[in-house]
C-alpha cells in the first residue's frame, strides 16, 4: 500500500490520547481506516495484513526495528541515526537495506522505549540506559551529542535463559569445572566475572545464579533490569534511576548497594561494577556478605588494577590496602572473552591466592587453550583443568 504513511497519520489524529488505549483497540482503529480505504481501491489480503502490521508497530511498538527484536537470530541492534541500520546475527555483522525515513521517527521510538521503563532521555539529559519489556539491553545517545543523529543501540538476550548444559554441550566448560562452580555458588563463595563488551558476563551471571540455594534472600542491583533470575522466592531487583527536571534526585548504583545492606541479603549480585561503587562491593564482601558482579576487564589479572582505579574514584587509599581487600575478599576470577569467530568463551578461572611481592597473586584453576581453526572457521581447543583451589574454607563451613 502506497500510502500506508498517510494512513499512518490519520490513524494518530484519531486515537484518542486523553486516557491509555488498549491494543485491542488501536487495531480496531487501524482496522476501520483500512476498511475505509479499501472501498476507494481494490487491495489485496496480504497487502492489508502487511500494512495493519506495520502501521500498529509504528503507533504501538517499535517502528521498522519490530520485526528485528522479534527475531532470536539477531543478538544486537545498532540504529545510526538516519544513516543506517546494523544488526549481529550469529556473531556476524551486517547492515539492513532498511532505515529511518527522519529522526523524528526515531526519536518517538525512543522515547517509546524510555516512558515505559520510567527513564527521560532528552537534550538536558541525551544518554540514558533503559530495556524493553522482554529485558533487552537498550542504550540511547540524542543529537547533538551524537553528531550523525539519534543512536540506539538495542542487546537482545534469548528468551529462555542459557542453562549451564548449553554450556557444557558447546565445549565451554567441562563437567567438572561445572561442579566446581555449583559447589562454590552453593558455599557462598564471591565470585568476580570479567571480560570485555559483549563476550556474555550477564548470560554467565544468569547462569551461575541457578546454583543458589532457593532459601536464600538474593537482592540484585543493576543499572537497567536484565538478570533474569527466576528459581530465587525470596528476590528483590533494585534499579537505578536518572536525575530529572521535575526535582528527582539520582539513584546510584552505590546507593543501592548501601541500601542493600540494611535488607538483610544473604546474597547481593550486582550487574556491572564500573565506577565508585566498587569501594562498597569490596567492603562488604571484606565483612561477611557473599557478593557475585562483573567488570569489563582484559583478563583476570587486568581486573586488578580495573579494580584499584576505580575504588580510588571514591575513596583515597593505599594501593596495598586495595590490593589486600581484593586478594581476600573475591574467592574466585572468571574471565570470558568473545573470539574472533564470533564464539564467546571461558578463557580463564583463578583464584586470587594473596599478595606476593606487593601484588596480587592469581592461581589459575581452569584455562581455555586454542588449538587451531575447523575448516567451518570455528575456533577450536581444550578447556583443561591446571591447577587446585587453595582456600577451602568456605566448603567446610557450608559442610560440602
Amino acid at each position: 500500500m502506497d500510502n500506508s504513511k498517510d494512513l499512518q497519520e490519520v490513524i494518530i489524529e484519531r486515537l484518542n490520547l486523553s486516557r491509555e488505549m488498549t491494543e485491542e483497540e488501536v487495531m480496531e482503529l487501524i482496522d476501520e481506516q483500512i476498511q475505509l480505504e479499501s472501498k476507494k481501491r481494490y487491495l489485496e489480503v496480504s497487502i492489508r495484513e502487511r500494512c495493519r502490521k506495520e502501521i500498529f508497530h509504528s503507533i504501538r511498538q517499535l517502528g521498522i526495528l519490530q520485526q528485528l527484536v522479534e527475531d532470536p537470530q539477531i543478538t544486537e541492534i545498532m540504529v545510526n541515526g538516519t544513516q543506517g541500520i546494523f544488526i549481529e546475527r550469529k556473531g556476524k555483522m551486517e547492515k539492513l537495506a532498511i532505515c529511518f525515513d527522519s529522526a523524528e521517527k526515531l526519536k518517538q521510538v525512543i522515547w517509546q522505549i524510555t516512558s515505559k521503563c520510567n527513564r527521560v532521555v532528552n537534550e538536558a539529559s541525551p544518554i540514558v540506559d533503559a530495556r524493553l519489556s522482554d529485558g533487552a539491553r537498550v542504550n540511547v545517545v540524542l543529537d547533538p551529542i551524537a553528531i550523525n543523529g539519534p543512536i540506539l543501540t538495542i542487546r537482545r538476550f534469548p528468551p529462555d535463559p542459557i542453562t549451564m548444559e548449553q554450556l557444557l554441550s558447546m565445549g565451554c566448560l567441562s563437567e567438572e569445572c561445572k561442579e566446581e562452580l555449583k559447589e562454590l555458588v552453593g558455599a557462598g563463595c564471591n565470585i568476580l566475572v570479567s571480560g570485555g563488551t559483549g563476550s556474555g558476563k550477564t548470560t554467565f551471571l544468569n547462569v551461575l545464579s541457578k546454583f543458589i540455594p532457593e532459601t536464600e534472600r538474593v537482592i540484585t542491583i543493576e543499572d537497567s533490569a536484565e538478570l533474569q533470575i527466576r528459581n530465587i522466592p525470596n528476590l528483590v531487583s533494585l534499579e537505578t534511576r536518572n536525575a530529572n527536571v521535575e526535582g528527582c534526585r539520582e539513584i546510584t548504583i552505590r546507593d543501592l548497594l548501601k541500601a542493600s545492606l540494611r535488607m538483610r541479603p544473604d546474597r547481593i549480585i550486582v550487574g556491572e561494577v564500573r565506577g565508585k561503587e566498587a569501594v562498597d562491593m569490596l567492603q562488604s564482601i571484606n565483612v561477611g556478605h557473599s557478593a557475585m558482579t562483573t567488570v569489563h576487564a582484559n583478563s583476570v589479572r587486568d581486573v586488578v588494577s580495573r579494580l584499584e582505579t576505580m575504588v580510588l574514584m571514591g575513596m583515597d587509599m593505599p594501593l596495598s590496602a586495595i590490593r589486600r581487600q581484593i586478594a581476600s575478599g573475591f574467592d574466585l576470577m572468571i574471565h570470558l572473552g568473545r573470539l574472533k569467530d564470533g564464539s564467546r568463551r571461558i578463557l580463564e578461572i583463578a583464584e586470587p591466592e594473596g599478595i606476593l611481592e606487593g601484588e596480587v597473586n592469581m592461581r589459575t584453576i581452569y584455562r581455555f587453550e586454542q588449538k587451531g581453526i575447523s575448516e567451518n572457521g570455528r575456533i577450536c581447543g581444550d578447556f583443561k583443568k591446571i591447577g587446585e583451589l587453595k582456600h577451602v574454607e568456605k566448603f567446610k563451613m557450608a559442610g560440602q
